[in-house]
């Protein structure tokens, strides 16, 4: 326990967790808890997905839940729904409505299989989405979603992640001014969170660009208290969460793809737009590929965690 006052531990061990689904959902269709090693036949014919927004999901998502447990968290880029699904899978409410998402390495199959797949779920988020009051299809609507949550239930503590790509849209932007007609005694708290990770699906963003004077410049001028956070740091986000004012809103700062393939063929992956979707496009067919991918899926340490998550649900 650390003096913030979550476990700093557990919040690590469930980015961990839900960063090596998120990936498992992209990439696998065997051996999903490598006990030998990776070969062709275990990764999916079609690749198909988004890695880069998913390390920035799990991060937000573990601090909030770790903080706010009955929180309602709104996902702007819902392209990242490998993340989503891995943290409802983590906490069983994916299992409520889903009966073979299973605590176990059944569920694990379920889930990987399942992703982005006729019949199963969607690469996006959608009405299927426990909880989800958001679609991903179009981006833009994310933060006036979460305000309309929040009215009139002043108990309500509704944290919404919005992309800095989807900034880029009029609506998401717009979307800011709505903390101006919100009382705070009759409606709920809303904790927007900009997901600053610089790129979109092929180029820098607007707002990955500017400068973090310009960016704090922006947000107050919509009357908000701007808090910068370190996504790398789980205890610079904890003690932003232990600080929280009425108006405070977040800039979560996180490489793209954070924790993924650092570079292929001499070309920059981490932190750059090449891991938007899928940043091993050939591990099907290409064995270095296929080898960076294994190496990549290790460093997640996910047996040691699987073991604990299962013992946990037995």
């Amino acid at each position: 326990m650390h003096g913030l006052g979550v476990n700093m531990e557990e919040i690590s061990e469930r980015i961990r967790f839900c960063n090596y689904l998120s990936v498992a959902q992209i990439f696998l269709q065997d051996n999903f808890l490598l006990n030998r090693p990776l070969s062709f036949s275990d990764i999916k014919p079609r690749l198909l997905g988004h890695w880069g927004t998913c390390p920035g999901i799990n991060i937000a998502y573990a601090n909030l839940k770790a903080r706010f447990p009955a929180m309602q968290f709104i996902l702007g880029p819902g392209h990242g729904y490998p993340a989503l699904q891995a943290n409802l899978f983590l906490d069983g409410d994916l299992y409520e409505h889903y009966p073979e998402a299973t605590s176990n390495l059944h569920g694990i199959e379920y889930v990987c299989k399942s992703f982005s797949w006729p019949y199963g779920f969607p690469s996006h988020v959608s009405p299927m989405t426990p909880e989800a009051l958001s679609e991903g299809g179009e981006l833009g609507y994310a933060l006036a979603t979460a305000y309309g949550a929040a009215l009139g239930k002043p108990d309500k503590f509704v944290a919404v992640l919005i992309g800095d790509g989807e900034l880029e849209t009029a609506t998401a932007l717009a979307s800011f001014n709505l903390n101006r007609l919100l009382d705070s005694d009759k409606n709920g708290h809303v904790l927007p969170i900009l997901h600053l990770n610089g790129y979109k699906i092929s180029a820098p963003t607007i707002y990955g660009r500017c400068s973090e004077r310009e960016l704090l410049q922006l947000f107050r001028g919509f009357g908000y208290d701007p808090r910068v956070v370190d996504g790398t740091s789980n205890e610079d986000f904890q003690l932003a969460l232990s600080e929280l004012k009425p108006n405070t809103m977040i800039i979560l700062k996180t490489p793209k793809g954070y924790t993924g393939p650092k570079e292929l063929d001499g070309v920059k992956i981490e932190g750059n737009c090449a891991t938007h979707q899928v940043p091993l496009p050939f591990a099907k067919t290409d064995e270095r590929q296929l080898r960076i991918l294994e190496d990549w899926l290790k460093s997640y340490n996910f047996k040691e965690l699987y073991s604990e998550f299962a013992h946990e649900n037995r």
